[in-house]
């Protein structure tokens, strides 16, 4: 991040976003990482330590919303952040993970790359598992639903 990019004040995009309000800093949060497309914070509900958050700076409401440059740039940091997470943390593997609709459990209507730090064996910081379980499928109908997609 520049000087210049330190002393600018982001305006809040949408009234009622918190993530918005934390962009703006009218909201605190402990950041991590910043530039000037996004910005790096802890998660206040983390699910295991080191657990934190990358946002755009530009409000966009999910993966459907953002620019394909503030997208690269999340990833970018995110991707930051977990080499952090492995190296002063001592995490095992880590996971990014985006929710995007309300049917994937997405409870903040900003953007968002949860980078979670897991830990092998360690219960203690560690509980949470995977979101699902893998199930075998046919494969006439992977291949169908593939050419759907393709």
């Amino acid at each position: 991040m520049t000087t210049e990019d330190r002393g600018r004040r982001f305006v809040r995009a949408e009234p009622n976003c918190i993530f918005c309000g934390i962009v703006a800093g009218e909201i605190s949060s402990t950041t991590i990482a910043q530039n000037e497309r996004v910005i790096a914070f802890m998660d206040i509900n983390p699910v295991t330590p080191g657990h934190a958050l990358a946002v755009p700076r530009s409000h966009a409401t999910d993966l459907f919303d953002i620019t394909t440059d503030d997208l690269a740039a999340c990833v970018r940091l995110a991707q930051q952040i977990a080499g952090r997470a492995k190296d002063r943390l001592g995490a095992d593997a880590v996971n990014l993970l985006n929710c995007s609709g309300e049917a994937a459990k997405q409870t903040v209507l900003h953007f968002h790359i949860h980078v979670i730090p897991r830990f092998k064996d360690q219960p203690s910081k560690d509980a949470i598992g995977l979101p699902w379980d893998s199930v075998p499928s046919n494969p006439d109908e992977i291949e169908r639903i593939g050419k759907l997609l393709s």
